[in-house]
Formats: C-alpha cells, structure tokens, sequence
C-alpha cells in the first residue's frame, strides 16, 4: 500500500512515502459504513454491563432493546441508527507521506459520496444552513487534519448524528474557576438536554484552548474509548466524579430514569490563557461511532 522514493529537501536526502488518492477514498467509503454499523467493542461492552446492572424496570428493558439493536445491526449490516449523521473524518498525516493523483479532500469526500450512497446510509448534509437543499450524497465531509511525524496516514471517521449534537454546548468559565464548576457546567448541560440526545451519554468535553479548539477537543473526546480515563490523575478523578454526578440526575436510558444516564465522561484539556477558560460539552449520543484504518 503505498511507495517509497527519495526526495531532496534542505540538502539532504528523506524517504517519502507515496500513496494515491483512490485508496483514500477506498479507505473512507468502507469506514463510513463500518462505523454507521458496528458499535466500537468499549461502547458495546458499557452498554452491555449497564442493561445488567440497571434497578428500574422500563430503563432496563431500554437498555436490553439497544443491545439487541446494536448486535442486529452488525450481523445484518444496517445502520445501528436511522441518522447516520454528518461524516466527520479526522487524519493524521505523516509529515514524509506524500498523496498523489488529486486533491485529499476532494479524495475524502468522494470516499463520503460513496460510502453513504452505495451503503444505502441516509442523507442528511445541506448546503446551506437556511436554504436547506440535500446535497444528495452527504458531502461535504468536516475534515480535520494534524501532520504527525511518519510516512503513515490515519484515517477516522466518526459519524456524527444531531440528536445529541443539538445538546451540545459552550460556556466561557471564569480563569479561578474550579474543578466543581466545569462539573456543575457538565451536569448543567446533561440535565437540559434530558432525553433528547438518546442516553446513556457518552460526554466530551474540551477544556482551555481558545473557543475553537475547546470544540474540537471536545469532539475528538468522545473518539477516546469510553472505558479509558485522562492520563492526568487530576482529571482522571474530575471525569470520574462527573460521570457520577451526570448519573444521579435519573435521567436513565432513553428517559426512563434508572442509574445510566452517561457511559462515560472523556475531558481533554489544553493550555490556554490566563484571562480565560473556555468549556465545550459535545454530547455522543449511546450510538457514538466511529471508525479507524492506518493507510
């Protein structure tokens, strides 16, 4: 996959990698159907061990119908949920990895068209936010990119359905504000959403940066897997206390009450100003999927 040569560059010789913008968009057309049909394991497992150990009656029923539904959909093939979201890739490229034969992100988003039209997923993307016409093909993609050293390309994408991307929310925090008030700002937000964005929750939150990073660390949290917490022990412990905090608002699955009504918290934080301490909620609905391959 892929081929090497040498390229001069500042006087010396760099092996550079080669690979063709069809495999990209192979490998993003096989992962956007991968994704809308097969739960990642550490959801699945959450999932599982929360229809087991949940107390009230109507949400454990709840729980027991979406685990049924997720393991319908990877033996058929079909969307584990009829919203099959906007596709948003996120790729690292290797600084010595060189595409040809296009344009990447033309090549990402024709890996998009035929992914969601050949696997039969729905439509959902309009070109623009008031006119509101289909695009017929659900591009364009929202593509993030990092150059990451290597010769390698990692490739992710991660459906994104708004049922629970309409709960989301941004709040600017105060620079002495405390580990309790980014959960309050958690909780806060899980409890308006209530049952809209199809609890048990998966919860990413972006800390410090500045307002757009904070947004896109709040979605890249919720690719983590949900059984993994922050490296820093500091918010290891926050993520933790959050989850509890989020779980005793009795929201439930799908709104029936009972003790799950978040799988999990993922916080990442960042360095950010000393006037400032911007605060992202991405709300993932129990459906948070995403898929990866390495080109």
């Amino acid at each position: 996959m892929g081929k090497l040569c040498r390229s001069s560059y500042g006087g010396g010789n760099m092996a550079v990698r080669e690979i063709h913008c069809e495999e990209i968009t192979k490998a993003v057309a096989r992962l956007c159907v991968k994704a809308c049909t097969l739960l990642p394991p550490d959801i699945a497992i959450l999932l599982e061990c929360a229809s087991e150990n949940e107390e009230n009656e109507a949400a454990r029923f709840t729980l027991s119908d979406l685990v049924d539904n997720f393991n319908y959909a990877a033996q058929s093939g079909l969307p584990i949920c009829q919203d099959t979201g906007m596709a948003v890739v996120f790729t690292d490229i290797g600084q010595n990895l060189h595409i040809t034969g296009g344009d990447f992100a033309a090549a990402v988003d024709e890996g998009v068209r035929r992914g969601y039209t050949e696997g039969y997923l729905r439509l959902s993307v309009v070109r623009d936010p008031l006119r509101r016409e289909n695009t017929q093909d659900n591009t364009p993609a929202v593509l993030h990119t990092c150059i990451v050293p290597g010769d390698r390309l990692s490739i992710t994408v991660a459906p994104k359905g708004f049922g629970s991307e309409n709960m989301s929310a941004m709040k600017m925090l105060l620079p002495n504000s405390t580990a309790d008030d980014v959960i309050s700002f958690i909780v806060e937000t899980v409890k308006a959403a209530g049952a809209q964005p199809c609890p048990p929750v998966i919860i990413g939150v972006g800390l410090g940066g500045t307002v757009e990073q904070a947004a896109l660390f709040a979605k890249r949290a919720l690719l983590r897997p949900a059984d993994q917490r922050n490296e820093d022990p500091f918010y290891a412990e926050l993520e933790i206390r959050a989850l509890s905090a989020v779980n005793a608002l009795g929201i439930g699955a799908q709104g029936f009450g009972g003790k799950h009504t978040a799988l999990a918290v993922n916080l990442e934080q960042l360095p950010t100003h000393i006037a400032g301490m911007p605060c992202v909620v991405n709300m993932g609905c129990h459906a948070t999927r995403h898929a990866t391959a390495i080109l």
